[in-house]
């Protein structure tokens, strides 16, 4: 299986275990995801996505979470756990310039009461599938602090 999207993923070090996740204007709530271009490996690609739409530059990835066949659209998805030393606030918004420009709104989710209803079922299954592989650690806040 190789993956044509990648999708880094950032986790909150909190005493209740959340992942960034963002409000799209037009298309709900969604995962930071995007193109894997030629000549670019997972990490980079996902680091670039994040950059290109959250704002966030200092990150780095930190795990390799494998790949997801996505079951839309021929997408077959490249997961990276990623970290920032940068304290990141509670709430953001960040303009993109891709998909003629948006203002994608930054929140954190908590793992035990993910945002479903809000969702397209393609991030629905993708949230799913990631509450069964996250790291058992991911779970945990000492090891999130």
């Amino acid at each position: 299986m190789t993956p044509n999207k990648a999708c880094p993923l950032i986790l909150c070090r909190s005493a209740r275990p959340s992942i960034l996740l963002f409000q799209h204007p037009l298309a709900g709530v969604q995962l930071v995801k995007g193109k894997i271009e030629n000549g670019e490996t997972f990490a980079q690609a996902a680091l670039r996505e994040l950059k290109e739409e959250s704002g966030i530059v200092s990150a780095k990835v930190v795990s390799d979470l494998g790949c997801w066949d996505a079951g839309h659209q021929g997408q077959i998805w490249s997961f990276q756990l990623c970290e920032t030393p940068e304290t990141l606030p509670p709430l953001w918004t960040h303009d993109t310039l891709d998909d003629h420009g948006h203002t994608f709104s930054f929140f954190w989710a908590p793992l035990d009461n993910l945002p479903f209803a809000d969702c397209h079922p393609v991030f629905q299954r993708a949230l799913l599938h990631l509450k069964r592989i996250l790291p058992e650690s991911a779970s945990t806040p000492s090891a999130l602090d």
